[in-house]
């Protein structure tokens, strides 16, 4: 058995990031009995990334092993968005590594942030290759975006906040690409008797695959949430916490995804990426076989739509699927 998160990291996250990070705000999302939903894409950055970020640096300041070099990451998505941010709350240097194809947008609002932005290479790889050298050189911290368990464990700050509000929760969906969210959530979820629905696109498998293989394996990525779900390979970590009861893996066709997206916005004016309308999309998806989610009477479920960094644009363009 693998390294497992336990309850107290999660207790101690909590107390870390405390007053650093804002409380999950919940909707109730339909009429009587319908899911309620968790708003983290109102959280700073937009996303749930903050919490990790936050955790992380507050932990190694706390350890004294937060360096003059500062911290670095290779990511222009949620993660890096969380680290830049979050290592100007805590006076640090942040230096993030890009491809140098990089949207002009994601350049932009890293620097406004006060990061560094190292533009490198023309894939992910290379700028991950050069963090790296990077780090290795300068001493400063590498960070990373989901594997790692003070990353995790902040992430799972959140569902301690969902039961606090919801103390009769049954269920919570969560979506799946790395698993670092998906992990904390179902430490959490574990103490309090809340089950874990881990949702992936049909495309981009990664916490599936590894469950059936026994273990973390690469798989290929063909979704269209793959810009924040795409992650090739599951963390240590979440493949450990989907083998507790209480925990179950599912997927959704892209078509799903679309539509869940396109509804929280036709109907409530929600506008998610698509990795984040991935859970919801698991109650939209007839259940079969792995597929979709399908509640008992009477179970009080929450749903967690965790990022907003998206193009509103696309939410009425014609889909492409």
């Amino acid at each position: 058995m693998g390294r497992q998160l336990g309850y107290d990291d999660i207790k101690a996250a909590a107390e870390r990031i405390a007053g650093h990070v804002r409380p999950v705000a919940l909707a109730p999302g339909g009429d009587g009995d319908g899911p309620w939903l968790a708003l983290e894409y109102l959280q700073h950055t937009g996303s749930f990334k903050a919490r990790g970020a936050q955790n992380f640096l507050q932990a190694h300041r706390e350890a004294g092993s937060l360096p003059d070099a500062g911290v670095t990451i290779a990511s222009g998505g949620n993660a890096g968005l969380a680290c830049a941010w979050a290592a100007r709350q805590q006076g640090v240097r942040a230096t993030v590594f890009l491809p140098a194809n990089a949207p002009e947008v994601k350049v932009a609002r890293l620097r406004s942030y006060g990061a560094d932005v190292r533009l490198v290479g023309t894939e992910y790889a290379e700028a991950l290759a050069a963090c790296e050298e990077f780090a290795a050189a300068g001493g400063a911290l590498a960070s990373h975006a989901y594997d790692h368990p003070l990353i995790a464990a902040g992430a799972g700050t959140l569902l301690e906040e969902v039961h606090e509000r919801l103390p009769g929760l049954d269920t919570v969906l969560v979506a799946v690409g790395g698993g670092g969210l998906f992990a904390g959530v179902a430490a959490a979820a574990r103490e309090h008797g809340v089950r874990v629905v881990a949702v992936e696109p049909e495309g981009s498998r990664a916490l599936h695959a590894a469950l059936a293989a026994g273990g973390p394996v690469d798989v290929t990525v063909d979704s269209v949430a793959a810009d924040s779900l795409g992650a090739r390979r599951a963390t240590a970590l979440a493949v450990e916490a989907a083998r507790h009861d209480g925990v179950r893996s599912v997927l959704v066709p892209d078509a799903a995804i679309v539509r869940a997206r396109r509804a929280l916005w036709e109907e409530r004016r929600i506008a998610v990426e698509h990795g984040a309308a991935t859970a919801l999309a698991a109650l939209l998806t007839g259940e079969h076989d792995d597929f979709g989610y399908r509640p008992a009477d009477g179970e009080r479920l929450c749903v967690v739509l965790c990022g907003a960094n998206t193009d509103p644009a696309t939410l009425t363009a014609p889909a492409a699927l």
